[in-house]
């Protein structure tokens, strides 16, 4: 189906803005999704910019009325054992740190307690150097 009659065109010939009904938008990503179909294929059809039909296919597929294309609930595989006894596990007193390099030219160590505005201001004087 082409929608060149249902959206028209300028009397130059060019194409104008258009506004697509949400209904054909959902369409066109339905048909881009077909087994066998592309999204080259399937905008040509309609007379979209394919960009435009990779967009719609973000947009629907996000939405949370459900996308164009519903998806077949999937079983995924599992294998349950008998566990071990839980183990509590200590919190780590060794204090992590970690290392910042800029440039090659300085290596600041930050542990977990650092103020980070503090921080910031440090980097920002080294970077500035």
């Amino acid at each position: 189906m082409s929608t060149k009659s249902v959206m028209g065109t300028t009397a130059t010939g060019r194409a104008r803005n258009r506004s697509w009904p949400e209904a054909l938008k959902r369409e066109i990503v339905a048909a881009s999704f077909a087994p066998g179909s592309s999204v080259s294929i399937v905008a040509r059809q309609y007379d979209v910019n394919a960009n435009q039909v990779f967009n719609w296919r973000k947009r629907y597929s996000d939405d949370p009325r459900g996308s164009a294309v519903p998806s077949a609930p999937q079983l995924i595989p599992m294998l349950v054992t008998a566990g071990q006894d839980a183990v509590a596990t200590q919190p780590s007193t060794v204090a992590e740190t970690i290392e910042i390099d800029l440039a090659g030219k300085y290596r600041v160590r930050v542990s977990s307690g650092v103020d980070a505005q503090a921080l910031r201001r440090v980097l920002d004087v080294l970077e500035r150097r």
